[in-house]
């Protein structure tokens, strides 16, 4: 079931204020978009405190804490791909299901955790839900809207889900005493808890919302992960994704803190406080910056954000030039807004892409690999972040991270020229489609018929 046919056809629609997006959007979509916030606010307080559980409450070495919590990647990652044709084969929501059930299980089972392989097992658990939530959504997303509403919808989507990790942040970190591990259980089974609000939708209102296609042994055999990834589009998509990531998420958490303490001086106060405010430029700008994209080009937006990041890349660099001091301060707190604000024009494209490119049939895969990216962007990015500025190497860190965010720009300028001008967001280059294709459109659509 395609968003066009619950909804009456919004292909060419530019839905510009809140309450004309509100309006266009289907009862189901209603449904996933107004519990978004919640059901993140239990991740928001177990998430920056998971470790500090792990080492200072359940006494684990901080090595194997770490460890621990890499687990988590590293099972979403090896279970990502085999979820995404799961979801093909049987249907994002009961994909969401088996998937949701294994989190409240593991998060549970984490509250109580006094051994290492309790914890192990309770990590991997949670990890599953992480390989299969991300593309399942998405594709339930999908199939629920279309057009230029899919597009603002996922970035509505990620202002909620910031807005409630910083506001579950917040309170745990009020609520959370290291001498008191009965504050810790209750944070990890109130995120357990969480994650009843999504299952009840799928076992309730969102039960009859239909993701895939048929099954065609043919069909099904023609839309795998090698053909996928053969699309010139996919490849040059899927690079453009890993290394977004690596120079972006998967820094934040890692490499930006190390060089905001090491490099540039500033108090752990500082740091929240960043925090705090690349959450709040998400909130407050992004359906601004959705009004600003709509109907341009999205590997233009892209390019426009890779900018962007590069900048903030060099605002980092200069705090650590004056350490200890109140400019190092101010330019490590710019850093963060300066990046949320590229942040609201990465989510709405690159997941929009994704879709536009999949067809009912192959949503759960392509979704998988946007997926699959992004979790090999975050593991690499700490670990490249950590040999950098453990040998001491800042400012060939910083100019990694420039060069990486200038290469971004460079594969959405190819891209560009290869993905089909409908995936692309553009309202003008569909209605160039619907009197013919131009010669770049129609070299897009062979390389697409060549892909399967």
């Amino acid at each position: 079931m395609r968003g066009a046919d619950v909804g009456g056809g919004w292909n060419n629609t530019e839905v510009i204020g809140m309450s004309s997006f509100w309006n266009a959007l289907p009862t189901e979509g209603r449904w996933l978009l107004s519990t978004v916030a919640i059901q993140t606010l239990g991740r928001g307080m177990t998430l920056p405190f998971s470790i500090i559980y792990l080492h200072e409450v359940r006494g684990f070495d901080l090595g194997l804490s770490g460890a621990l919590m890499s687990l988590i990647a590293v099972t979403g990652l090896v279970v990502t791909g085999p979820g995404g044709t799961l979801i093909d084969r049987f249907g994002a929501r009961r994909v969401l299901i088996v998937g949701l059930l294994s989190m409240i299980a593991g998060c549970t089972l984490l509250a109580f955790a006094t051994h290492p392989g309790v914890a192990a097992v309770a990590v991997v658990l949670i990890g599953v839900n992480f390989g299969v939530s991300w593309p399942g959504f998405n594709a339930l997303i999908a199939s629920v809207v279309d057009g230029e509403v899919r597009q603002q919808y996922f970035g509505v989507n990620f202002a909620l889900v910031n807005l409630g990790i910083g506001v579950g942040g917040i309170i745990g970190g009020f609520f959370v005493d290291v001498t008191d591990p009965g504050t810790f259980t209750a944070i990890f089974l109130i995120d357990a808890a969480t994650s009843l609000i999504p299952l009840a939708l799928l076992l309730g209102p969102l039960r009859r919302v239909r993701t895939q296609a048929e099954h065609d042994p043919v069909a099904d055999a023609a839309g795998g992960y090698r053909e996928i990834v053969r699309r010139p589009a996919v490849l040059w998509l899927t690079l453009l994704t890993f290394l977004s990531v690596f120079i972006g998420y998967g820094q934040l958490e890692a490499g930006f803190p190390a060089f905001a303490r090491q490099l540039a001086g500033v108090s752990t106060q500082v740091i929240g406080i960043s925090f705090a405010v690349n959450t709040a430029v998400i909130v407050l700008l992004q359906f601004a910056v959705l009004r600003l994209i709509s109907g341009r080009r999205r590997t233009r937006v892209m390019q426009v954000m890779a900018i962007i990041w590069a900048v903030s890349w060099v605002m980092l660099g200069a705090a650590g030039l004056l350490p200890e001091s109140l400019t190092a301060a101010i330019a490590v707190i710019a850093f963060m807004g300066v990046f949320a604000f590229g942040e609201t024009m990465m989510q709405p494209t690159i997941p929009a892409i994704y879709n536009d490119l999949a067809t009912d049939r192959t949503r759960g895969r392509y979704n998988a690999l946007n997926s699959a990216a992004f979790q090999g962007g975050a593991i690499t990015g700490p670990l490249v972040a950590g040999l950098l500025l453990g040998a001491g190497a800042s400012g060939w860190y910083i100019a990694i991270m420039v060069a990486g965010a200038l290469a971004v720009g460079a594969l959405a300028l190819v891209l560009e020229r290869v993905v089909p001008a409908a995936a692309n967001g553009a309202a003008a280059e569909r209605s160039e489609e619907l009197d013919g294709p131009t010669p770049a459109s129609a070299e897009s659509t062979e390389a697409r018929s060549a892909g399967g």
